[in-house]
């Protein structure tokens, strides 16, 4: 099989003179199912994009090897990638101060940085300020979606109901069965792999095939289930048996999935562009400009609805209006957040959407760092096998505030993990030694290590927020977000208990413990930013109804991350999809119905 291109017109043929049926500002997981599922209804559909276009089938070159490059990968030494110890002992903006040209996020310090170096923003160009957070962001066609860690996960009423469970906080105002058909839908348009285990907490999904575990996680997963706990391997949002998309092919388990920030140039692993976009460009009914960086919603005096946007062209520095009947946003959490209150007007004086006063509140996401690593001894000095390719490991599904009631925190998370042979053998660095007895082994050890870390549910709490810098601005002269945003004490007692389960599991299992993780990663850096603009019924206590439909602003939806109304413990790129086209569908029979 192969990859078919596209030619997209150039950003200069977009005719901003057309009053446009919606107007999407975001191009990634949200933006994209926003414009793919408009047009399908046959919407007149623009789409704004902040970032620049860039073929990611030759930028990411994942089967290229580290002697095939000139700096193995890295990138050059004019940029510099934050450490986990900077974004603890510096302040935002992080940038500030630091001489080198170019400065990112921390997974520009992982490896084959030199792949991703021009997706991931640079954060002397988007400063922000505030309390300490690790803010990745990437700007160009399809955002994050070009690099995501691809778990697809489904959210259950255990996560939709938790407040008539625990007590805390709101209710989602849908359940599990109003998503469900739609979780469908974005399987099969977009693939995922895995396995069912029919755990009411962890709804399975329409899977394809399934990414093999290997011995040791075999191992571990029969362990775990004598305690009741299920290891699945790992639900990638990844075509292994394929999809009808001509600009996709399905996994066969090579390249650099586990070496590199992600990314896959074969886009077996779902990506916005790829999987959403084009395809709905093909339709006829999608226009895209890229280099459009939205600056605010622009508001019909006379109706207080929403008209259009007012955008600055990203390289150029000029502005622009388009037009159009409805307005998505789908800039992100964070971004979408910062734009509704950016957009000030005599109707809107707090901002459009946000009669609340809740826009950039009940900030949440979740809280990662506490983890084992060990050491499954019956493969020490086996024959090295080739796990370079997998999509994942696996994952460890939640076990907490199930049927019990744990006296120290509410909800719960899950772990995810691996093993295996790579390349680039995870010990190496850090083993003691030189010469031939070196070498020996690493190369006897190199298969067998095994980890996991946790991923927890960090609270929706009014108090913790983002708002405008009343001074800083970013270089397009865009008032930055500053943030006030800390983990509380649910969270790090959820995180002590991450550690102290994580180690009991791999010494039951007999697994040879190297070492525990306790330490607490700062805030922001499951990159799994939610809430901000949350569902409810309540226009008091919510900014959007069940349908990510603005409470104040009735043509105005907000179809991203921003709309959840607590983060759970899953990763939340398939419920993002899902939520968007269930709301595009409802948006689609109000526009028809001249109802927006």
């Amino acid at each position: 099989m192969t990859l078919q291109n596209i030619k997209l017109p150039d950003d200069k043929a977009v005719n901003l003179g057309k009053v446009y049926d919606a107007i999407v500002v975001g191009s990634g997981a949200a933006g994209g199912m926003a414009a793919h599922v408009l047009t399908s209804h046959g919407m007149k559909v623009l789409l704004l994009e902040a970032g620049k276009r860039i073929d990611t089938s030759k930028e990411l070159k994942s089967d290229e090897w580290p002697y095939e490059h000139p700096r193995r990968g890295e990138m050059p030494p004019d940029r510099h990638a934050l450490l986990p110890n900077e974004y603890t002992i510096r302040k935002p903006p992080y940038a500030a101060g630091i001489k080198a040209n170019h400065v990112h996020s921390y997974v520009q310090a992982w490896g084959g940085s030199d792949y991703s170096k021009n997706l991931i923003v640079d954060e002397k160009d988007h400063p922000y300020t505030g309390s300490n957070y690790a803010w990745v962001r990437a700007r160009a066609l399809g955002g994050k979606t070009n690099i995501w860690g691809r778990l697809a996960l489904r959210l259950s009423d255990y996560d939709f109901k938790a407040t008539s469970r625990d007590g805390y906080g709101m209710n989602w105002p849908i359940e599990y069965k109003d998503i469900q058909p739609y979780y469908d839908r974005v399987d099969l348009l977009l693939g995922i792999s895995g396995v069912k285990e029919n755990l009411p907490y962890l709804p399975d999904s329409i899977f394809q095939r399934p990414v093999r575990l290997n011995e040791a996680e075999v191992h571990l997963r029969g362990s775990l289930a004598k305690m009741g706990r299920t290891l699945t391997p790992y639900r990638a949002g990844v075509t292994t048996d394929g999809v009808k998309n001509k600009y996709r092919m399905r996994c066969f388990s090579r390249g650099a999935c586990n070496r590199r920030a992600g990314g896959c140039d074969i886009h077996a692993a779902f990506d916005s562009p790829t999987g959403l976009i084009f395809p709905a460009f093909d339709g006829g009914n999608l226009t895209i400009r890229t280099n459009a960086t939205v600056r605010e919603v622009l508001v019909d005096t006379n109706t207080g609805k929403a008209r259009g946007v007012a955008f600055i062209d990203t390289v150029t520095g000029k502005n622009y209006e388009a037009k159009a009947k409805v307005i998505v946003l789908a800039a992100s959490t964070l971004e979408s957040a910062r734009l509704l209150l950016l957009s000030k007007s005599r109707q809107h004086p707090n901002g459009i959407g946000n009669s609340s006063g809740h826009v950039g509140h009940n900030f949440c996401e979740h809280v990662m760092g506490p983890g084992v690593t060990g050491i499954y001894k019956q493969k020490i000095g086996a024959l090295r096998t080739n796990d370079d390719g997998r999509p994942g490991g696996f994952y460890l599904a939640r076990f907490r505030n199930l049927t019990e009631k744990n006296p120290k925190f509410i909800r719960g998370y899950g772990f995810e993990g691996g093993s295996g042979t790579t390349i680039f053998p995870g010990d190496a660095i850090e083993q003691p030694g030189f010469g031939a007895g070196y070498k020996k082994k690493v190369r006897d050890y190199a298969g067998a290590f095994i980890d996991m870390g946790a991923f927890g549910e960090v609270l929706a709490r009014y108090e913790n927020y983002v708002e405008l810098d009343p001074q800083m601005k970013d270089r397009w002269g865009i008032p930055v977000l500053r943030f006030n945003y800390h983990f509380g004490d649910n969270e790090k007692k959820m995180c002590e208990d991450m550690a102290e389960t994580a180690q009991e599991m791999f010494e039951a299992a007999g697994i040879e413990i190297v070492s525990v993780n306790k330490r607490i990663l700062t805030e922001g850096w499951s990159i799994h930013e939610l809430g901000t603009a949350r569902m409810g019924n309540d226009p008091k206590t919510s900014v959007l109804n069940q349908y990510q439909q603005s409470h104040d602003v009735k043509n105005l939806f907000v179809v991203d991350g921003s709309s959840h109304v607590s983060a759970a413990n899953q990763n939340p790129t398939w419920t993002i999809m899902a939520l968007a086209w269930r709301s595009c569908d409802y948006l689609a029979g109000e526009f028809k119905r001249g109802n927006l």
